[in-house]
């Protein structure tokens, strides 16, 4: 198994948690004859502004946000639904922090594919846990990215001699720490 950097895992599970993000990334919105109907009414400036961004692509960009079009349309019911969910809550984030996803997502799109397969499995591993486990787990993940750069350091390198030792190594270390504890 391909093992990743703590901050590269961070942005990918906020890049692949809001999977809407491909149709929002840095392109034109969709013509007003493509929106769906449940994804919210739209006034008419909203229309007007949509229809004059699509007539402005090109026929490649055009075509491209077709093909999204159709695959949305083939999506189950409860997956279109879960992706307008995405969509809507990105589109309440503040601009910052879109801007923030979008970059997430483009470094993730510049990784070599078998990166971006090994994070994606990572990511279905991490959405199979349970919910407490997630929540520890994102718990940890906020605690490690608010520490100094030098104590991520010192973490990263735990880490790698974590996973250089044996199963009977962990447990010693393991007991170790249980008794310094128990003092």
């Amino acid at each position: 198994m391909m093992r990743f950097p703590l901050p590269r895992l961070a942005a990918l599970v906020l890049a692949l948690s809001l999977p809407a993000l491909a149709q929002t990334a840095p392109q034109p919105a969709p013509p007003p004859e493509a929106a769906s109907p449940a994804a919210g009414a739209a006034s008419d400036a909203d229309r007007r502004a949509a229809l004059e961004r699509f007539e402005k692509m090109s026929p490649e960009e055009k075509e491209r946000l077709r093909e999204r079009l159709r695959e949305f349309k083939a999506l189950p019911p409860e997956e279109r639904a879960r992706v307008r969910e995405n969509l809507r809550r990105f589109r309440a984030l503040p601009p910052e922090e879109k801007q923030r996803l979008r970059q997430n997502l483009a470094d993730f799109k510049r990784l070599p594919p078998e990166e971006r397969r090994a994070l994606r499995e990572h990511f279905r591993e991490f959405r199979g846990l349970k919910a407490e486990r997630r929540a520890e787990l994102r718990q940890r993940m906020r605690a490690y990215l608010r520490a100094h750069p030098e104590r991520r350091e010192e973490m990263m390198e735990n880490l790698r001699r974590w996973r250089q030792m044996t199963p009977e190594e962990r447990q010693q270390l393991r007991q170790r720490l249980r008794e310094r504890r128990g003092q």
